[in-house]
Protein backbone atom coordinates (compact mmCIF):
# COMPACT_ATOMS: atom_id res chain seq x y z
CA UNK A 1 0.00 0.00 0.00
CA UNK A 2 1.22 3.73 -0.72
CA UNK A 3 1.41 5.77 2.20
CA UNK A 4 -1.98 8.08 2.38
CA UNK A 5 0.17 11.69 2.97
CA UNK A 6 -0.75 14.32 1.00
CA UNK A 7 1.08 17.33 2.05
CA UNK A 8 2.02 18.86 5.78
CA UNK A 9 -0.13 21.24 7.36
CA UNK A 10 1.58 22.64 9.91
CA UNK A 11 3.04 21.85 13.24
CA UNK A 12 1.63 22.17 16.61
CA UNK A 13 3.21 21.79 20.21
CA UNK A 14 4.82 18.06 19.13
CA UNK A 15 2.82 16.83 16.65
CA UNK A 16 2.73 17.14 12.92
CA UNK A 17 -0.28 17.80 10.86
CA UNK A 18 -0.94 16.29 7.81
CA UNK A 19 -3.60 16.42 5.03
CA UNK A 20 -4.35 13.01 4.08
CA UNK A 21 -5.93 11.06 1.54
CA UNK A 22 -8.93 9.48 3.20
CA UNK A 23 -10.97 7.94 0.15
CA UNK A 24 -7.76 6.30 0.23
CA UNK A 25 -7.46 5.20 3.79
CA UNK A 26 -11.47 4.14 4.15
CA UNK A 27 -10.51 1.47 1.08
CA UNK A 28 -7.34 0.47 1.70
CA UNK A 29 -6.75 0.91 5.34
CA UNK A 30 -10.00 1.64 7.79
CA UNK A 31 -13.38 2.33 6.47
CA UNK A 32 -14.29 4.44 9.77
CA UNK A 33 -11.99 7.19 9.34
CA UNK A 34 -13.61 10.33 8.65
CA UNK A 35 -12.57 13.67 8.97
CA UNK A 36 -9.51 13.60 11.08
CA UNK A 37 -7.66 11.21 13.28
CA UNK A 38 -5.02 10.52 15.68
CA UNK A 39 -3.34 7.73 17.60
CA UNK A 40 -5.68 6.84 20.10
CA UNK A 41 -8.34 6.76 17.85
CA UNK A 42 -6.71 4.57 14.68
CA UNK A 43 -3.32 2.64 15.81
CA UNK A 44 -2.18 3.12 12.35
CA UNK A 45 -1.32 6.70 12.84
CA UNK A 46 1.91 7.46 14.54
CA UNK A 47 1.12 8.74 17.83
CA UNK A 48 3.18 11.91 16.87
CA UNK A 49 0.63 12.68 13.72
CA UNK A 50 -2.41 14.17 13.49
CA UNK A 51 -4.33 13.52 10.14
CA UNK A 52 -7.29 15.32 8.34
CA UNK A 53 -8.71 13.99 4.86
CA UNK A 54 -8.22 16.73 2.74
CA UNK A 55 -11.93 16.33 1.42
CA UNK A 56 -13.04 18.05 4.57
CA UNK A 57 -14.61 21.86 4.57
CA UNK A 58 -11.44 24.34 3.62
CA UNK A 59 -10.98 26.22 7.17
CA UNK A 60 -11.81 23.93 9.81
CA UNK A 61 -8.84 22.47 10.40
CA UNK A 62 -8.28 24.56 13.65
CA UNK A 63 -11.73 22.71 14.72
CA UNK A 64 -10.29 19.63 14.24
CA UNK A 65 -6.69 19.76 15.77
CA UNK A 66 -8.36 21.75 18.94
CA UNK A 67 -10.05 18.09 18.89
CA UNK A 68 -7.29 16.21 18.62
CA UNK A 69 -5.49 17.73 20.91
CA UNK A 70 -7.95 17.99 24.07
CA UNK A 71 -8.84 14.32 23.14
CA UNK A 72 -5.15 12.93 22.69
CA UNK A 73 -4.55 14.95 26.36
CA UNK A 74 -7.27 13.95 28.10
CA UNK A 75 -6.99 10.00 27.60
CA UNK A 76 -3.19 10.10 28.31
CA UNK A 77 -4.48 10.77 31.67
CA UNK A 78 -6.66 8.04 31.52
CA UNK A 79 -10.13 9.30 30.70
CA UNK A 80 -12.61 7.04 28.71
CA UNK A 81 -12.78 7.30 25.32
CA UNK A 82 -16.26 8.46 25.70
CA UNK A 83 -15.99 10.65 28.36
CA UNK A 84 -12.84 12.32 26.43
CA UNK A 85 -14.85 13.08 22.87
CA UNK A 86 -18.01 14.16 24.57
CA UNK A 87 -15.54 17.19 26.25
CA UNK A 88 -13.73 17.55 22.90
CA UNK A 89 -17.20 17.91 21.19
CA UNK A 90 -18.34 20.35 23.24
CA UNK A 91 -15.02 22.14 22.78
CA UNK A 92 -15.08 22.46 19.13
CA UNK A 93 -18.85 23.32 19.10
CA UNK A 94 -18.21 26.28 20.99
CA UNK A 95 -14.98 27.52 18.77
CA UNK A 96 -17.37 27.15 15.51
CA UNK A 97 -19.91 29.50 17.50
CA UNK A 98 -17.42 31.87 18.58
CA UNK A 99 -15.93 32.02 14.81
CA UNK A 100 -20.02 33.12 13.49
CA UNK A 101 -19.63 35.54 16.38
CA UNK A 102 -16.58 36.99 15.37
CA UNK A 103 -18.15 37.31 11.79
CA UNK A 104 -21.29 38.48 12.45
CA UNK A 105 -20.42 40.58 15.31
CA UNK A 106 -23.83 40.46 17.47
CA UNK A 107 -24.65 43.50 18.80
CA UNK A 108 -24.87 42.18 22.69
CA UNK A 109 -22.62 44.16 24.20
CA UNK A 110 -25.50 47.14 25.99
CA UNK A 111 -27.01 44.13 26.76
CA UNK A 112 -24.69 42.67 28.60
CA UNK A 113 -23.41 45.80 30.10
CA UNK A 114 -26.47 47.18 31.30
CA UNK A 115 -26.67 44.04 33.43
CA UNK A 116 -22.80 43.79 34.10
CA UNK A 117 -23.54 43.46 38.33
CA UNK A 118 -25.30 40.35 37.46
CA UNK A 119 -21.92 38.35 35.79
CA UNK A 120 -19.43 39.20 37.38
CA UNK A 121 -18.38 37.39 41.06
CA UNK A 122 -14.70 37.98 41.27
CA UNK A 123 -12.07 39.99 40.38
CA UNK A 124 -9.07 38.07 39.91
CA UNK A 125 -6.49 40.54 41.20
CA UNK A 126 -3.28 39.11 41.38
CA UNK A 127 -3.96 38.47 37.22
CA UNK A 128 -5.88 41.96 36.14
CA UNK A 129 -3.54 44.70 35.48
CA UNK A 130 -4.22 46.19 32.25
CA UNK A 131 -6.56 43.76 31.00
CA UNK A 132 -9.43 43.14 34.35
CA UNK A 133 -9.47 39.07 34.62
CA UNK A 134 -12.95 38.21 36.34
CA UNK A 135 -14.86 34.89 37.76
CA UNK A 136 -17.91 35.34 36.20
CA UNK A 137 -21.57 33.99 36.81
CA UNK A 138 -21.94 30.92 33.87
CA UNK A 139 -25.26 30.38 33.92
CA UNK A 140 -26.49 33.44 33.43
CA UNK A 141 -24.45 34.44 30.35
CA UNK A 142 -25.66 30.93 28.94
CA UNK A 143 -29.16 31.65 30.42
CA UNK A 144 -29.43 35.19 29.32
CA UNK A 145 -26.57 35.87 26.28
CA UNK A 146 -24.79 32.78 25.21
CA UNK A 147 -25.63 29.16 25.70
CA UNK A 148 -22.55 27.83 24.62
CA UNK A 149 -20.39 29.76 26.82
CA UNK A 150 -17.35 27.91 28.40
CA UNK A 151 -14.44 28.31 30.09
CA UNK A 152 -13.66 31.82 28.95
CA UNK A 153 -13.78 34.47 26.96
CA UNK A 154 -12.20 37.95 26.13
CA UNK A 155 -13.39 41.50 24.62
CA UNK A 156 -11.74 40.20 21.05
CA UNK A 157 -14.26 37.73 20.46
CA UNK A 158 -17.43 37.62 22.41
CA UNK A 159 -18.73 41.31 20.93
CA UNK A 160 -20.81 41.49 24.97
CA UNK A 161 -17.91 41.52 27.07
CA UNK A 162 -16.96 45.07 27.79
CA UNK A 163 -13.37 46.07 26.85
CA UNK A 164 -10.30 45.03 28.32
CA UNK A 165 -12.04 42.21 29.81
CA UNK A 166 -10.90 38.38 30.21
CA UNK A 167 -13.89 36.46 31.89
CA UNK A 168 -13.38 33.14 33.60
CA UNK A 169 -16.81 31.22 34.01
CA UNK A 170 -16.98 30.37 37.67
CA UNK A 171 -17.91 26.20 36.64
CA UNK A 172 -14.14 25.79 35.48
CA UNK A 173 -12.41 23.74 38.02
CA UNK A 174 -9.85 25.68 40.21
CA UNK A 175 -6.85 23.46 39.15
CA UNK A 176 -8.29 24.68 35.01
CA UNK A 177 -8.06 28.47 35.79
CA UNK A 178 -4.59 29.02 35.01
CA UNK A 179 -4.32 26.90 31.72
CA UNK A 180 -7.45 28.81 30.19
CA UNK A 181 -6.40 31.97 31.83
CA UNK A 182 -3.09 31.97 29.53
CA UNK A 183 -4.79 30.69 26.46
CA UNK A 184 -7.08 33.72 26.49
CA UNK A 185 -4.92 35.93 27.00
CA UNK A 186 -1.77 34.81 24.68
CA UNK A 187 -4.71 34.65 22.12
CA UNK A 188 -6.04 38.01 23.16
CA UNK A 189 -2.67 39.96 22.70
CA UNK A 190 -2.33 38.07 19.32
CA UNK A 191 -5.60 39.35 18.19
CA UNK A 192 -5.34 42.98 19.36
CA UNK A 193 -2.11 43.21 17.36
CA UNK A 194 -3.68 42.44 14.32
CA UNK A 195 -3.60 38.36 14.06
CA UNK A 196 -7.04 36.83 13.01
CA UNK A 197 -9.26 34.68 15.35
CA UNK A 198 -8.10 31.41 13.47
CA UNK A 199 -4.53 32.17 13.67
CA UNK A 200 -4.26 33.56 17.45
CA UNK A 201 -6.26 30.08 18.61
CA UNK A 202 -3.94 28.04 17.28
CA UNK A 203 -1.39 29.67 18.53
CA UNK A 204 -3.06 29.40 22.04
CA UNK A 205 -3.79 26.16 21.55
CA UNK A 206 -0.11 25.39 21.88
CA UNK A 207 0.97 27.51 24.36
CA UNK A 208 -1.89 25.87 26.73
CA UNK A 209 -1.21 22.60 25.42
CA UNK A 210 2.51 22.99 26.05
CA UNK A 211 1.84 24.15 29.79
CA UNK A 212 -0.74 21.32 30.67
CA UNK A 213 2.05 18.89 29.31
CA UNK A 214 4.52 20.82 31.70
CA UNK A 215 2.86 22.16 34.44
CA UNK A 216 5.73 23.47 36.58
CA UNK A 217 5.99 26.40 33.45
CA UNK A 218 2.78 27.73 33.93
CA UNK A 219 3.37 30.20 36.44
CA UNK A 220 6.07 31.86 34.45
CA UNK A 221 4.73 31.79 31.32
CA UNK A 222 1.36 33.13 32.69
CA UNK A 223 3.30 36.00 34.25
CA UNK A 224 4.94 36.87 30.68
CA UNK A 225 1.69 36.56 29.41
CA UNK A 226 -0.11 39.26 31.76
CA UNK A 227 3.09 41.63 31.45
CA UNK A 228 2.69 41.38 27.59
CA UNK A 229 -0.70 42.24 27.67
CA UNK A 230 -0.34 45.60 29.40
CA UNK A 231 0.34 47.32 26.08
CA UNK A 232 -1.89 45.72 23.74
CA UNK A 233 -5.48 47.59 24.99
Amino acid sequence: MRKPYLKKFSKISRFTVWIVDGKYIRANIDREFTNFGQHYMFNFIPKSEFWIDWQRVPGEEKFYIDSMLTINRLLAKGMNRKDAIKIADQKEKSERIKTYLIKERVEERKRIEEDISTVHIKLLKKYSKTIMVWIVDGKIIRDLFFIDFTEGGHDKVYPFIPKNEVWIDDDVNQREVKFILLHELHERRLMAKGMDYDSAHIKASELEYYCRCNPGKIDRKLKEEIKKNNGHK
